[in-house]
């Protein structure tokens, strides 16, 4: 299979990328990869589809959000998780789709702070919400065989010393058991499902 990561250099990225080494992998980034991609641009998501051409799986690994408590959260702060985490990916997909061979899938990715709120986590919850709600929406309209999923990871092994402070009483995962969702997205044959690594 060719697939396309998006945010295969990140920590969930990363290990995605090593359970599916045996396939053709295109890495993308905001400044890594083999192809640059600002998912917040509609226009850089179609440019670097242009660059790619047809895939067999797009799967993306990226998002940003503003933790920010809601008292101290501004229209502008919030807007970060929205373009990027919400509309970012609603965008990879939405054009991505036509760069989809039959029979290809989308996998996205929202997280637990939706599930299982941490303070100022309330536009990543709403985000994750919303990308959770498109995929299970959007999976009764593909009539070519196209597939959608999301995973939503907990907080990670890897990267839980540097968010300790917010996830507190979480019990962290590993970012090789959250891959494995991914892979079950990518190869499996489910669809509109959110696979939750909690």
């Amino acid at each position: 299979m060719r697939i396309l990561v998006v945010g295969g250099k990140g920590t969930i990225g990363q290990a995605v990328v090593e359970k599916l080494h045996e396939h053709e992998l295109i890495i993308a980034g905001r400044t890594s990869g083999d192809v640059q991609v600002d998912l917040t641009s509609v226009s850089s998501i179609e440019m670097m589809f242009k660059k790619v051409g047809y895939v067999d799986a797009i799967v993306n690994a990226s998002g940003t959000a503003k933790i920010q408590l809601v008292e101290k959260m501004t229209p502008e702060d919030n807007l970060v998780a929205v373009q990027s985490k919400l509309l970012g990916q609603i965008n990879l997909a939405l054009i991505g789709q036509k760069y989809l061979h039959r029979g290809g899938s989308i996998t996205l990715t929202t997280g637990i702070m939706k599930d299982d709120p941490i303070p100022g986590g309330a536009s990543a919850a709403m985000a994750n919400g919303g990308v959770s709600a498109f995929v299970k929406s959007a999976a009764i309209d593909f009539t070519q065989g196209i597939r959608i999923n999301c995973v939503s990871p907990n907080v990670l092994i890897e990267s839980y010393e540097k968010h300790k402070d917010s996830f507190k009483g979480f019990v962290p995962v590993p970012a090789e058991r959250v891959a494995m969702a991914y892979v079950k997205s990518i190869e499996g044959k489910q669809t509109g499902q959110e696979y939750q690594v909690y």
